[in-house]
């Protein structure tokens, strides 16, 4: 077996540690909710601890075939110096960034940045009649954004939302189409994984709100809803609070 090929299996074995250590970590402090849904937690920690047998055994293994390696190559030396150089060349990088990345740099949620690269309360926003039928009559109190934002998006006009006030948490981001006067307090629905999380919004109307407020800070507003002062704007419904208050961002960030 040459130099090469031993020092690319080493490389798998460090990088297949550095990813279950870093799971496992994420999964102990609760963070793993920043990556996944909740209801793959189990799965991801059982299946993590089963891959750090597999690679516990690989590496004994590995190691049995790296001494006799270094034995057959013990008069000349070349094994020695051939991995000296070798493991430079680029694992340590490799390795380097994935202890940087996976263990080093704390965990983020996602941000406006995503939000530019997909629908604003596209799919996930969309609801059933049936679940309409259930908002429509439920305790409205303790709606989140998610479900204010589904309701919008439905076509419910201004009659429906009469009398109605809304409390929304999110982060800030802007109205592509409007943005000196709307801002959207988003969150992002995450069904399997932050790969295929959505993000959904409930529009704002404050003009200026970037004086006050910056991109990607969280904040709660309280408000009814309102017709869009903007007859032009393709946000027919907002809310106009009088008070927006910053607030942090909660230790679960998404919605389910």
């Amino acid at each position: 077996m040459s130099a090469r090929v031993l020092v690319r299996r080493w490389q798998g074995v460090v990088l297949s540690l550095i990813g279950i250590v870093a799971t496992l970590w994420l999964g102990l402090t609760g963070q793993l909710a920043l990556y996944i849904h909740p209801r793959y937690f189990v799965f991801s920690v059982v299946m993590t601890v089963i891959a750090a047998v597999l690679v516990l055994a690989a590496f004994a293994l590995g190691s049995a075939k790296v001494d006799d390696h270094e034995h057959d190559h013990a008069d000349t030396g070349a094994g020695a110096g051939r991995w000296r150089w070798l493991w430079p060349a680029g694992s340590i990088v490799t390795i380097t960034a994935a202890v940087v990345g996976l263990l080093v740099l704390p965990p983020s949620t996602l941000t406006t940045a995503t939000v530019s690269q997909r629908d604003l309360n596209g799919s996930a926003a969309t609801l059933t009649q049936l679940e309409i039928g259930k908002l429509s009559g439920g305790d409205y109190s303790a709606f989140t954004v998610r479900d204010w934002a589904s309701l919008l998006r439905s076509g419910a006009d201004l009659d429906f939302f009469a009398g109605k006030t809304a409390t929304v948490t999110g982060f800030v981001t802007s109205d592509k189409n409007d943005p000196a006067n709307v801002f959207f307090v988003a969150r992002f629905v995450v069904t399997c994984c932050a790969v295929d999380a959505q993000p959904i919004g409930v529009p704002v109307y404050h003009p200026g709100w970037q004086d006050e407020f910056a991109t990607d800070s969280w904040v709660t507003a309280t408000s009814t809803f309102q017709a869009n002062p903007d007859a032009a704007s393709r946000v027919p419904i907002v809310l106009i609070p009088d008070a927006i208050t910053p607030t942090e961002q909660p230790a679960q960030p998404y919605v389910y």
